[in-house]
């Protein structure tokens, strides 16, 4: 009866952590953003909050993409990593295309856009301003002159304007060979009184993602508070309101992260922050902080630095902008509860890739070096077994004996279990050892870029991707394609053979229940799986051939297992 519940409680926690954890962060609860003031004339009087995008910005009409990068002067970026231009219309970031990553697998699939200016498709853009009291200060509408021809990791780009009012306002934009760009911000005041001022920088874009925000990967606004990590509102929150959610904190960072890519905003790291997440028109979102005002004195000039992140969530570069000073920068991958884990698994399989060249055969050795750690707890598990099964007409009489009192029949069972030196539950200890390493993979391969788009062999060309040839369609000759839960492609129905066998190799249940649950596990698995990663199936098919040669060996070790059930 105690097997029975083991086996049945071990599947049930496989499934609800695979597939029913709930999504749970620890919440931050920021106090309100106050309004900023200026003391003027011995009052205090406040000063306007940044009057950014999309609340300045109504809807535009969809035009098409190369017109509208024709319709405003502009200056290029180009660097190793990033390629498009500054619009010097509103000294707006809104045009960034990353050539290193394509949008397919397909030979002539385009790179991938990040940045569309205003009125087009998937608008994307972002930008650094100021605001204040009584000081006409740039606008989206501003044109400004640039110093500098193209902006590279060596000749930055400075844009300067003067609002003919005594202040004058400069942007220099410098980039590095990655995916921050930096933005020195000046204002110098030339006019005949003190004028109060604050900097904001903000990132806007139309649309929401086609990556879905899940239990397992958040999609959306997402942000760093005084320290701590917060994936607390998505664009839904957004749309059923408030529309506007409002954060403090020092330092830190803000933006939107997407499955593969991130636009972020890190002002200086001292400095303290008002940061919001607001909802415009239509389906418009922003991400915006300001900092503290200044009072800005006739002949004084302040210069304030800030940041903006915008590219593919490449692990390593992101880890090395934390090390450089900005927090927590690499959750910007929604790591989960398995943080601690996921990271070196992420770091020994990055390096298996490295020295193997094929990700596939990387995966393959992971499962190696996994099942050669596990071999130990392997064999206890067996050897329990094995006691388990030998002792096993005892607790039968056990229980024909004490049918009748329940409370008997447990006590004389730890009795047995004392008697025979047997742990029940010893059985299920690699399956919860292997759930983390399971789940840790599965973020692994969903979450980190590095395995975006990595073939295998033959018609596995993505192993982030779920198998594309599917039996139903008959391998893609039929023109139609199954539903998810009816995609059963190759990989699927190796795993459940191979899950199938694998289970024939155990000893045979005594119980009808525990046979039925085993007979069609290896089934429902297959249509369970079928959606999930082609990395993922090639880890958990490997994993079962290693588990039968494993199971063939211990048989070896542990003949009485094999005994008692020829019984």
């Amino acid at each position: 009866m105690d097997d029975k519940k083991n086996i049945i409680l071990a599947v049930l926690l496989t499934a609800l952590i695979l597939f029913g954890w709930p999504y749970i962060s620890n919440r931050f609860f920021p106090a309100a953003n106050p309004p900023a003031t200026k003391i003027e004339g011995g009052k205090t009087t406040p000063v306007a909050q940044p009057g950014a995008d999309p609340a300045a910005d109504s809807p535009a009409a969809i035009r098409d993409r190369a017109l509208v990068l024709r319709e405003s002067p502009r200056v290029p970026i180009r660097t190793p990593k990033l390629t498009g231009s500054i619009n010097l219309k509103g000294a707006r970031i809104d045009d960034i295309v990353l050539p290193t990553y394509r949008e397919t697998i397909a030979k002539d699939s385009p790179a991938v856009r990040l940045f569309s200016p205003r009125g087009t498709v998937d608008a994307y853009f972002a930008g650094f301003g100021w605001q204040g009291e009584g000081i006409k200060a740039p606008d989206g509408n501003t044109v400004w002159t640039a110093e500098g021809t193209e902006l590279t990791p060596t000749s930055p780009v400075t844009l300067r304007w003067n609002n003919g009012a005594g202040q004058t306002f400069e942007i220099r934009y410098s980039v590095d060979q990655n995916y921050m760009i930096t933005a020195q911000q000046k204002v110098s005041n030339s006019g005949a009184g003190t004028v109060g001022i604050k900097s904001y920088g903000y990132v806007s874009r139309m649309g929401i993602p086609k990556d879905p925000d899940t239990w397992t990967i958040h999609v959306g606004p997402m942000g760093v508070f005084n320290g701590a990590a917060n994936y607390d509102v998505n664009y839904k929150d957004l749309d059923k309101g408030p529309a506007t959610q409002s954060f403090q904190s020092t330092g830190g960072w803000l933006g939107f992260t997407d499955k593969y890519w991130l636009s972020a905003l890190v002002p200086d790291q001292k400095a303290s922050v008002a940061g919001q997440f607001r909802k415009g028109a239509g389906t418009q979102y922003q991400a915006d902080y300001s900092l503290a005002p200044v009072m800005l004195a006739p002949g004084k000039a302040i210069t304030q630095t800030s940041r903006l992140f915008v590219g593919a969530k490449e692990v390593k570069t992101l880890e090395a902008y934390q090390d450089a000073g900005v927090p927590l920068f690499d959750r910007a991958i929604d790591w989960g509860w398995f943080y601690w884990f996921e990271k070196p698994i992420f770091a020994l399989l990055h390096w298996l890739f490295e020295h193997i060249g094929n990700f596939g055969v990387a995966i393959i050795c992971l499962t190696f070096i996994v099942r050669a750690l596990m071999f130990p707890v392997a064999q206890r598990q067996f050897a329990s077994m094995a006691a388990m099964r030998a002792v096993q007409p005892k607790m039968k009489a056990l229980q024909e004996r004490y049918k009748d009192d329940k409370p008997k029949l447990q006590q004389e069972m730890m009795e047995l279990y004392k008697r025979e030196k047997v742990n029940p539950l010893a059985g299920c200890l690699p399956i919860f050892i292997q759930i983390p390493i399971f789940f840790a993979l599965y973020k692994v391969l969903m979450l980190t870029i590095e395995m975006r788009h990595q073939p295998f062999v033959l018609w596995i060309k993505d192993l982030s991707a779920p198998d594309p040839l599917h039996i139903l369609n008959l391998f893609g000759l039929l023109d139609f394609t199954p539903p998810a839960f009816l995609g059963i492609g190759v990989l699927a129905l190796l795993l459940g053979i191979s899950m199938y066998f694998q289970f024939k190799l155990n000893p045979a249940q005594m119980d009808p229940m525990q046979q039925q649950v085993f007979a069609i596990m290896p089934w429902m698995m297959m249509f369970i799986m079928a959606p999930f990663a082609a990395g993922l199936l090639v880890y958990w098919i490997t994993n079962n051939c290693l588990s039968m040669a494993q199971q063939w060996f211990l048989y070896k070790r542990h003949p009485q297992l094999s005994a008692v059930e020829a019984k």
